[in-house]
């Protein structure tokens, strides 16, 4: 919304292209600032046991997110036909109530749509929750503690188990349910575009 509709030219010249790095830079690169940088911050400022946690994964995940999240929901919003905006300003209602009544309900489908690719597209990411995510089988009972995601457990375990062995299908079963899950995020992003784009047009 900042992008769109507030910030200047100048600034939106600065912050769209670093947004759009972000996209293109490695996972692995993400995942090692996540070691050496963050990893040790949490462990000095929050007094975790260790650095590769929960809070760790889900701050990196977060931070990949965004670029697809950012980029899709900026599109959507200055897709919002102009002729809207200034019948509601000729109305009487000020850039703000303009901005919360009228541009974001209608761009609202782009919007959840950004957000459901941007979830999908963290679903399956591998090597940062392999590289910062502590790489324990446990359950974990605070943000803190060490765990291994499902796409890290598929990578670190599949070159051990035997071809052919349960712990083969096992591992293709985790694969499944990753799917499925990428599935219906883009899933409900189609169905919820659908839904508003048409209370947009009416």
């Amino acid at each position: 919304i900042y992008l769109s509709e507030i910030a200047s030219s100048r600034l939106r010249s600065i912050f769209k292209p670093f947004i759009e790095l972000l996209a293109a830079m490695p996972s692995v690169v993400i995942g090692f600032v996540g070691m050496t940088v963050l990893a040790p911050f949490l462990q000095d400022y929050f007094g975790a046991p260790t650095g590769l946690n929960v809070l760790n994964a889900a701050i990196l995940l977060a931070l990949m997110a965004v670029p697809t999240i950012c980029t899709i929901s900026e599109d959507a919003l200055r897709s919002v036909p102009r002729s809207l905006k200034e019948s509601s300003l000729a109305l009487g209602a000020t850039h703000w109530e303009t901005l919360t009544t009228v541009t974001v309900p209608a761009a609202f489908s782009g919007i959840a749509t950004g957000v459901m690719l941007g979830l999908s597209r963290v679903i399956g990411e591998t090597m940062v929750v392999l590289m910062v995510a502590g790489g324990a089988a446990l359950l974990p009972e605070s943000l803190f503690d060490p765990i291994r995601p499902m796409p890290a457990s598929i990578v670190a375990e599949m070159a051990e188990s035997p071809f052919g062995s349960s712990h083969y299908h096992a591992l293709f079963a985790i694969g499944i349910v990753l799917f499925f899950f990428t599935f219906l995020c883009n899933l409900a992003a189609f169905l919820v575009s659908q839904k508003y784009k048409l209370k947009a047009s009416s």
